[in-house]
């Protein structure tokens, strides 16, 4: 079901500073249907005309200032002599909206494609291959996209140091043949898998410098990463490796109000210790034919409301700067 679609129900009844579109886990391929490791169905072939209605739908509206889509674009399943072309079609299909895109990459772009040649064809301008950068689309608000696979054993050449250091790191954490595999691991542990990654230290320091920023500019900002940085909105096998880390970062400043994620395709929201809402968003891949998940969201001062088409919950998520200093008084009460 459609959420609402105007400002009139924002707490002041004001329109909102400005709109933008949603997607994420297209996964296309041109292959048959199948599942999950878990059974749950995936429409390979039908995830591009979600992506389809999702533009046209985008385009109608005439509101968005701009796309964010969450990565995973192709799936680890498209045969490799076809990943380009894939590749191709679905960054074609983004590009059909009239106004900018911003991509994110996902462990499955990375299956099909190394970052040296992923990167350009999704705009990501970047520096050493890295695939974080931020954006301000109005004064009051800053984006900042996270690269979720900075230290990752994919995408990145073998010998190379991010490699070497994700490598190193799974042998510790994960004891499993089979990296992927989360046997035998307890609780928030079952997260070090192969088809997770983490956020280098230089990425960590540049964060930092950005949410400086943004608080000596008095800017609300929104983080956007593939992997999910909260276990309450998320599997425990869906998280950043460090997303702790990421998290104490963000934790510093009161300038981060949301921080919006894919990968975990079920989707979910949770609100942490300080009042940032966590918002997984729901797969376009595991659309049966006929269904959707897509949405767009209206940004007002004091809250983002996205508004979900079908699969994708619509959600309202109110900036709370009370929130952590009320956390901290019941923390005060059980100690």
């Amino acid at each position: 079901m459609m959420g609402s679609t105007n400002g009139l129900t924002s707490v002041r009844g004001n329109q909102p500073l400005f709109s933008f579109g949603v997607i994420s886990d297209v996964q296309y391929a041109d292959i048959p249907d199948g599942r999950s490791f878990l059974g749950v169905p995936r429409y390979y072939r039908h995830s591009i005309a979600v992506l389809q209605r999702a533009v046209q739908r985008w385009n109608d509206q005439k509101k968005h200032k701009f796309v964010i889509n969450f990565g995973d674009i192709v799936d680890g399943f498209c045969p490799k002599d076809q990943s380009l072309n894939a590749v191709r079609r679905v960054v074609d299909g983004f590009e059909d909206f009239n106004g900018p895109v911003y991509h994110m990459i996902g462990n499955h772009c990375l299956y099909n494609l190394p970052r040296n040649k992923l990167l350009p064809i999704l705009n990501i301008r970047s520096v050493d291959g890295r695939a974080y950068y931020d954006f301000s689309p109005a004064p009051e608000f800053r984006f900042v996209v996270l690269d979720g696979y900075d230290i990752s054993a994919i995408g990145w050449p073998q010998d190379h140091p991010c490699t070497i250091e994700a490598l190193k790191f799974l042998q510790e954490k994960n004891p499993n043949s089979d990296k992927n595999s989360p046997s035998g691991l307890e609780g928030l542990e079952r997260r070090f898998l192969m088809f997770n990654g983490a956020v280098g230290k230089e990425q960590l320091e540049w964060l930092d410098g950005i949410l400086q920023e943004a608080t000596s500019l008095q800017q609300k900002v929104v983080i956007c990463c593939h992997l999910p940085l909260d276990p309450g909105a998320s599997s425990k096998e869906a998280l950043l490796w460090n997303y702790d880390e990421v998290m104490s970062v963000i934790h510093r400043y009161n300038c981060v109000k949301v921080c919006l994620a894919g990968h975990d395709h079920k989707g979910g929201h949770a609100v942490d210790s300080h009042g940032i809402h966590h918002r997984v968003l729901e797969a376009a891949l595991e659309c049966p034919p006929g269904t959707d998940a897509y949405g767009y969201i209206d940004v007002y001062d004091d809250k983002l409301s996205l508004n979900g088409t079908d699969r994708m919950a619509s959600t309202d998520m109110l900036f709370n700067p009370q929130a952590h200093l009320q956390e901290k008084r019941h923390q005060e009460v059980r100690n």
